[in-house]
């Protein structure tokens, strides 16, 4: 017997984009449906096991849903996020459900339905009314797809992208010009199927990884075992095994995603095994002192991400579309253009990371977006315009995941993390907009969704990059807002000049020692309080704009004291606070 269900807004998966988007619409006081494939929510952040998450690092960029996901972990994880060397932040990835699910659950307009994928779309008179899944058939005023490769937009036939676009195009500096070798042999970038190893200690054996496969030869040489563990070290021992050379990418007929059910099963179940490969390779290089984790995902194989990091989506045809020209610095700049709609600027969300693509064994190259910042390269900050989440075909629908309207080249940093968590909460939040004003989503003033998400009551978001502004700042409100009013005022530079606040807690400890200048905003420190502390020389690193401004300043051999938290596998101390004589 089928169930139906009606509520004001569906969401169909539960991924970063989906979940921040349910959460959003709810909290904005709108009947909520959320329906995931799997049983943990929020997608690249836990279920697929990317526990060190990239971009969007920077104490400015840390608004919103993704700024207080942050504080959430902390709070959980007291020896803190500095573990790794990819990312700032790395923590375990059922600690990040539970986050997740404790926000949905704290909802009570919020009803989430896990375990089932879509099967069918409803449309009458070009608007999307329904989606029917195996036993349920969910009604909704608004539907968002947060899926994670777009499947309910193919249910749908709504017109989509999949793969490469030429550079006649779109005019992109680091599109193909014409289709070749690499185009064809991936369509899109190489998905992972993540994995957790933990190392049980010298006098211990792990139980031993069986494989069928163990040619992965090379893979850390130019990095050597501990760093290559480091990468995506955890808390307690873990590690993330998400390894670009030479490691668990998996790309082989990628097609195979989007052709049929039993096509996609068959990807994913080559895909599982090349990563198993790659743990029982990984164990036989470096003893069985290392092995799968246990009891860390919620399924018999519990080391195992229960998906696969997906990199890429169909992706809509939008009002707008994100490209290469989008994401890259303005002439001169450190930030990327604002998008301009007929004179209104339509962001809605931030992000910063690099443009990064995966395809096995081979370096494509891209334009560069990032520039040193705090002692450490950071990506360019750009934004999403709004009508990248609107399919311009089809009315009640948008799109929160990596299935917006976005080029392949560009994609490469529309598809992280945290920029989809603040996609996930814009889309959220302009479709609680609409049912309150009654109007379709191609209908909704731009300005009165941004205005929503500067001023939220529990997340406000910010629109505009400003690297020296701290969500903190008493300004903040007044500077997002103006540039949203004048945005030919908007700073190359990305710094709004306005008076720097101190870090408001710092949570690190003590050290003095002299300072070294290294290069171009490069940044280190001879220790020499405590004395004890190995090894004497650290980099310095910061993620405060106040903190960047003095170690920009300091003179090399100077003797400084400072307020930092380490971190064993990057070398280097964050600063919190630059104690000045």
């Amino acid at each position: 017997m089928t169930e139906k269900i009606t509520t004001d807004i569906l969401i169909v998966g539960g991924g970063v984009g989906g979940t921040t988007a349910a959460i959003q619409a709810a909290r904005s006081g709108i009947k909520t449906v959320l329906v995931s494939e799997y049983s943990w929510l929020a997608g690249m952040l836990t279920a697929a096991g990317v526990a060190a998450p990239d971009g969007n690092e920077l104490l400015s960029l840390q608004t919103g849903l993704w700024g207080a996901f942050l504080k959430a972990l902390r709070a959980e994880h007291q020896a803190g996020l500095d573990n790794s060397w990819v990312s700032m932040f790395s923590y375990n990835p059922a600690v990040g459900a539970k986050i997740f699910a404790r926000w949905v659950q704290e909802l009570p307009n919020l009803q989430w339905i896990p375990n089932k994928i879509p099967l069918e779309v409803f449309q009458k008179e070009n608007k999307i009314t329904a989606v029917r899944f195996s036993d349920l058939i969910v009604e909704a005023k608004i539907t968002l797809d947060g899926t994670e490769l777009g499947d309910l937009i193919a249910l749908a036939e709504i017109p989509l992208r999949w793969g490469w676009e030429l550079q006649t195009e779109f005019d992109e500096p680091s599109a193909p010009r014409s289709f070749n070798e690499l185009t064809n042999e991936y369509p899109v970038q190489a998905p992972t199927w993540v994995f957790i190893l933990q190392d049980y200690g010298k006098s211990e054996k792990a139980k031993e990884i069986t494989s069928y496969d163990r040619n992965f030869s090379g893979t850390w040489t130019d990095y050597g075992a501990e760093k290559f563990l480091n990468y995506g070290r955890l808390p307690d021992n873990l590690f993330m095994i998400n390894w670009p050379q030479s490691g668990n990418d998996y790309g082989a007929n990628l097609g195979r995603l989007i052709a049929s059910s039993e096509q996609r099963k068959e990807f994913l179940e080559a895909a599982y095994c090349h990563s198993l490969n790659f743990a029982s390779y990984i164990q036989s290089e470096l003893g069985r002192r290392y092995g799968l984790a246990e009891n860390i995902f919620p399924h018999q194989e519990s080391a195992f991400a229960l998906h696969p990091y997906y990199r890429e989506s169909r992706r809509i045809k939008g009002i707008e579309t994100i490209t290469e020209n989008d994401i890259l610095p303005v002439k001169n700049g450190t930030v990327a253009r604002l998008p301009n709609q007929t004179g209104i600027i339509s962001a809605i969300a931030v992000g910063n990371y690099a443009n990064d693509h995966h395809y096995p064994g081979i370096d494509f190259t891209l334009q560069p977006k990032s520039f040193r910042w705090g002692g450490r390269w950071t990506g360019t900050a750009f934004t999403i315009p709004y009508g990248a989440i609107i399919p311009d075909a089809i009315d009640g629908l948008l799109v929160c995941e990596k299935n917006i309207s976005v080029s392949h080249i560009a994609n490469g940093s529309t598809r992280l993390q945290p920029v989809v968590m603040n996609i996930g909460q814009a889309a959220g939040m302009a479709a609680a907009l609409c049912l309150k004003l009654n109007c379709q989503p191609r209908n909704l003033d731009v300005r009165t969704l941004q205005e929503a998400l500067l001023s939220d009551r529990l997340a406000p978001a910010a629109i505009i990059p400003l690297y020296d502004l701290l969500p903190e700042h008493p300004d903040w409100l007044y500077w997002q807002k103006y540039y949203l009013d004048n945005p030919d005022r908007y700073p190359q530079d990305g710094n709004c000049l306005c008076e720097q606040i101190p870090h408001l807690k710092s949570t690190g400890s003590y050290f003095q020692g002299y300072f070294q200048l290294r290069g171009d905003r490069q940044y280190a420190i001879d220790l020499t309080k405590p004395r004890e502390f190995y090894p004497r020389v650290w980099d310095l690193v910061t993620l405060h704009p106040k903190v960047n401004q003095q170690l920009s300043n300091c003179q090399d051999g100077s003797l400084i004291a400072l307020i930092a938290r380490y971190n064993h596998s990057g070398g280097w101390l964050v600063v919190e606070e630059l104690i000045e004589n």
